[in-house]
């Protein structure tokens, strides 16, 4: 009989590192119509990204006087995205909590990205719509979000539409947490399901931080966890902003 060799103790449902990302791929203009797009396949997880240009700005932006343009997003799970049918949102009549909160936060995301008043008096939106949803969504439309962005602008730009380039800085957000006391980077849904702390960490390419979530999942972290979360985050934040960088050049 064949001897039976033991799992490694601290293997992942996927047998990475704890700090290992999932594979990450980007398939540009995937959306014809849009004026930039992608599709960023994050381990099982895959969102497409397109972004649409309106030649006018917000309501309230006129009315307040503020100048320069504005950058909005949309965020769903389409039905077939999860293990079980999801509910398009229009069949309930209205946005669900979770999808509003994911939307405003790519929004911010992306509105930390621009110079705004570069981008004069336009309202760019962003769509990020879950193809197939396995841990990690948000993280992965906010990353995508930003490689359709860049080649929208740049599409922009070579129209002349806009004469500087608005672009401060690169955004990329990763999910972190602990789970079974195990700090690991980037959570499959498997992992998310059962973390006991659960953060998202959303930073840019100079180093700062635009949003972090986070909470303890029925438990409580100390500092030194919370740092060497921080410290898994920022070190996969920098893994994707290579990676945006090599599909741009690609693009």
């Amino acid at each position: 009989m064949a001897e039976t060799v033991a799992a490694p103790l601290n293997l992942r449902p996927d047998g990475r590192e704890a700090d290992q990302l999932r594979p990450i791929r980007f398939q540009n203009h995937i959306a014809p119509h849009a004026t930039g797009s992608t599709l960023i396949e994050w381990g099982n997880t895959r969102v497409i990204c397109g972004v649409t240009v309106d030649e006018s700005v917000p309501r309230w932006m006129k009315e307040q006087g503020v100048t320069g343009g504005w950058i909005t997003s949309e965020y769903s799970m389409l039905p077939y995205s999860t293990l079980t049918r999801k509910a398009r949102d229009s069949s309930k009549g209205r946005i669900d909590g979770r999808s509003q909160e994911i939307q405003r936060l790519i929004g911010r995301a992306m509105r930390a990205t621009l110079d705004l008043d570069k981008l004069g008096q336009r309202t760019i939106w962003v769509d990020c719509d879950v193809l197939q949803a396995d841990g990690g969504t948000r993280t992965a439309a906010i990353t995508g979000a930003y490689v359709a962005l860049v080649i929208a602008i740049r599409r922009l730009m070579a129209a002349k539409k806009i004469e500087e380039n608005p672009i401060l800085h690169a955004v990329a957000a990763v999910s972190i947490g602990i789970v079974n006391q195990r700090a690991l980077l980037d959570l499959c849904y498997l992992e998310d399901n059962s973390a006991e702390v659960d953060f998202n960490l959303v930073m840019n390419s100079a180093g700062e931080f635009i949003e972090l979530q986070g909470t303890g999942e029925e438990a409580t972290f100390t500092e030194k966890q919370l740092a060497e979360l921080l410290a898994l985050g920022k070190a996969g934040v920098r893994q994707l902003l290579e990676a945006q960088e090599k599909a741009l050049a690609q693009a």
